[in-house]
């Protein structure tokens, strides 16, 4: 079982962040403002092997720090994307990365000599915006991270809301095209396999017939491509669809878009806005806005939960 302080830390002490995504594990050592002592990162391996990696990630950070400095990290979070259980300390499920049910058990602070907390990356990344980040000043707010894969959080009425295992929200894992492609995690058509950054890269690439290495290069594209405008309004369309059931179910405020794919601004927030506001009816359609923390969410959110304790 995973130590689990809710005390704050003191303003002198270190954390210790990692940030498992499904192609880079990063993380970094970080001081109470923020600033960066160390950091560094590596290729995610497949399946359970990835959790190695992030020990070795770990070990190789505390070693560049001097003595007194390696004294002073008191605590680590490590972020894990999937089924998360917390309270068993078990990793359940990812299907991008093609591990399940892997007991986590103390392997990181039997290595590292610390409390460290075990927590879903999104539920970390998604509660970092909300109380500190671009929805700071919303009591009800659906922050959407979109990288390799597709996963939230809601707060609503000023309470942060978990899953029953304390799961963030699966919003990529929503269905939203029946003849769609299959996914990873075994249906058809979800959110995540028309709208992840990955999915827009696959889709021009099948569109065009030419190598795309990154959603960012269809997004450059938009103002002058048919096909890269084609492949985001599918996008767009697909994640507008998929959240359509959490807005009716709890009515945020603002919708924040968070990881990697928030690189790509007012591009993606504006016409997502759009789509929302066509297709609702009976409640409002909430504000857009890119995370105040972009792709560094998932690094953010792992400081703030080491260093706080607790996601409240």
């Amino acid at each position: 079982m995973n130590l689990q302080p809710v005390i704050g830390l003191g303003a002198d002490a270190l954390v210790l962040g990692l940030d498992v995504g499904g192609t880079t594990i990063k993380a970094e050592i970080t001081d109470a403002a923020g600033v960066v002592l160390a950091a560094g990162d590596v290729a995610t391996p497949h399946g359970a092997a990835a959790f190695e990696s992030m020990l070795e990630l770990g070990d190789a950070l505390l070693d560049k720090l001097s003595a007194a400095d390696r004294a002073r990290v008191e605590r680590a979070a490590v972020l894990l994307p999937g089924v998360v259980d917390t309270a068993a300390s078990i990793a359940v499920f990812s299907s991008n990365i093609g591990w399940r049910n892997v007991a986590v058990g103390t392997r990181f602070s039997d290595r590292w000599g610390m409390p460290v907390l075990l927590e879903h990356d999104v539920a970390a990344a998604g509660w970092a915006e909300w109380r500190f980040g671009a929805g700071q000043d919303r009591s009800s707010v659906c922050v959407v991270i979109i990288g390799t894969g597709i996963s939230g959080t809601l707060s609503v009425g000023g309470r942060f809301v978990r899953g029953g295992i304390g799961q963030a929200g699966e919003y990529g894992h929503i269905a939203v095209r029946k003849d769609g492609l299959l996914c990873p995690c075994g249906n058809t058509g979800c959110v995540e396999t028309v709208a992840s950054a990955a999915a827009i890269a696959r889709a021009y690439a099948r569109r065009t017939g030419t190598e795309c290495l990154s959603a960012a290069v269809v997004f450059g594209r938009l103002a002058h491509d048919p096909e890269a405008r084609a492949v985001i309004d599918d996008a767009v369309d697909a994640l507008a669809d998929g959240l359509l059931g959490v807005i009716h179910a709890a009515c945020p405020e603002r919708i924040v878009l968070g990881g990697g794919l928030a690189g790509a601004g007012d591009a993606l927030a504006h016409p997502l806005h759009q789509a929302l506001t066509e297709r609702l009816r009976v409640v409002p359609a909430p504000e857009v806005v890119i995370g105040s923390f972009g792709a560094r969410a998932g690094l953010t959110g792992a400081a703030l939960f080491a260093r706080c304790g607790v996601l409240a």
